[in-house]
């Protein structure tokens, strides 16, 4: 293998680790052009709205029926129709059939209970729709229990008609605690990045696909999104300035800064989970090395000290620890050391080729990709027994990024020769793969639980 071909390999395999292989060369003046052109070629091509399907579920799924909201006619979505495609997308509800049932119940005093208990229903929700003037809208809905006729959880919304899919998700959220015991997702956003020809674009979309915003534009290659702790920022890399440079974007102003653009390339950009800092990868000083920096800018200060790549840091959800990938040992694998810097520990040791790590939402475990026979796969490890599970076998899955309540984690992976998204459950039993109408998505990131509308 060639000097320069080893590093499109590696890009197309895993956008951090490469792209700091990309920096060696473009660190290079001799193979600087050729370099960039390695890493422009090396990303795929786009698409527009992203449809999900289920291709695994969970082996028992809850049976569950939805009721239409009396007068949600009037809203642009039927709230309940997006509650039911929540729920079954996660794999662990089966929405029971309401047809046929009249009168539809709104009030629990409505409800016929044998009626339900017979399609094999075990909850219900109800509600209804009403004018609330100046053109908003009451949205108010129950969760019952089938079996013991009581009420398990009831709340009531006042929205915009804009604010439709964003209630229907919030309740979808309510009835997955409620039934699951944990928070539910729905109602977060993901971003990634899709290719149309030459045009490279930093999408956001709910979870579930819809409303997706093109956030920037650009002929050159855009990587490594990265939600802030927050919502309202994402950081990333754009190659419009003929090399790495990190931008740090506001979504409700869309102004954006450089946030690093030293010598040499500037990549991998991880928030700290106060928001206030962030850790990235410089090669100001030589071989890629991992720096913190102000969320405003300035000076960065040097964490690691190494002669091998230290790349794809990620911070733990307590601020304590980065994990990050290095050759150090030889061969890429994951390690961590405190936040401040200092000595690292390796934390992979099955398998030669494992990188790309992501702490987990409760920071007991971390997913990252591991290569065996050719195959790059997801998998995740259990810090404290340093137990790892497979998540995924596809041939190409790369850049996984969790879900906020830790259930599901979204990646990178391909389909018929081009990329799309695909989500898989922290148990590896449940997956969704998420495809576009035309050309290649990459680069995903989940993003954070968002707080009011």
């Amino acid at each position: 293998m060639s000097a320069v071909a080893r590093p499109r390999r590696q890009r197309f395999r895993n956008a951090d680790f490469a792209a700091a292989r990309c920096s060696r060369i473009l660190a290079a003046p001799a193979l600087a052009v050729y370099g960039l052109l390695l890493c422009l070629l090396t990303l795929q091509p786009a698409m527009a709205a992203l449809t999900i399907e289920i291709v695994g579920s969970g082996e028992r799924q809850m049976p569950i029926a939805i009721a239409p909201l009396a007068g949600e006619g009037t809203l642009p979505h039927n709230i309940s129709e997006v509650v039911a495609a929540d729920l079954t997308r996660s794999g662990l509800f089966r929405v029971i059939d309401a047809g046929g049932i009249t009168p539809m119940p709104v009030e629990p005093g409505d409800i016929r209970y044998p009626d339900w208990s017979s399609r094999g229903a075990e909850s219900i929700v109800i509600g209804a729709v009403a004018q609330a003037g100046s053109g908003r809208y009451e949205v108010r809905f129950r969760l019952m229990d089938v079996l013991k006729q009581t009420q398990l959880a009831g709340f009531s919304y006042t929205i915009s008609a804009a604010q439709t899919r964003n209630t229907a998700h919030r309740i979808a959220d309510v009835i997955y605690e409620k039934l699951i015991g944990v928070p539910g997702a729905f109602a977060t956003r993901i971003t990634y990045v899709v290719k149309r020809g030459s045009r490279y674009e930093l999408q956001i979309a709910d979870a579930d696909g819809f409303n997706e915003q093109t956030i920037l534009a650009s002929n050159e290659p855009i990587i490594s999104p990265a939600w802030s702790p927050d919502g309202n920022r994402i950081a990333y890399v754009s190659f419009e300035q003929k090399k790495p440079v990190v931008y740090v974007q506001t979504l409700s102003t869309s102004q954006r800064r450089v946030l690093a653009n030293f010598r040499g390339s500037n990549s991998s950009p991880a928030w700290s989970p106060d928001g206030r800092r962030l850790a990235v990868v410089l090669t100001r000083d030589g071989n890629s090395q991992i720096y913190s920096i102000s969320a405003d800018g300035g000076t960065p200060t040097r964490l690691t000290t190494s002669r091998a790549i230290d790349t794809e840091p990620s911070f733990s959800p307590d601020g304590q620890w980065i994990l990050f990938t290095s050759d150090r040992g030889g061969s890429p694998q994951i390690y961590r050391m405190p936040a401040s810097g200092g000595p690292a520990e390796r934390m992979t040791f099955s398998g030669t080729y494992n990188v790309s790590p992501r702490y987990g939402p409760d920071g007991k475990s971390f997913a990252f990709v591991q290569r065996e026979d050719g195959r790059f796969s997801i998998m995740l490890q259990e810090i404290g027994t340093r137990q790892v599970i497979p998540l995924t076998n596809g041939s190409i899955d790369e850049s996984p990024s969790f879900a906020p309540n830790g259930r599901m984690l979204l990646y990178a992976s391909s389909q018929g020769g081009r990329g799309i998204l695909a989500a898989v459950s922290n148990d590896g039993r449940i997956k969704q793969r998420v495809t576009a109408s035309s050309g290649d998505v990459r680069e995903p990131a989940w993003g954070p639980m968002q707080k009011g509308f």
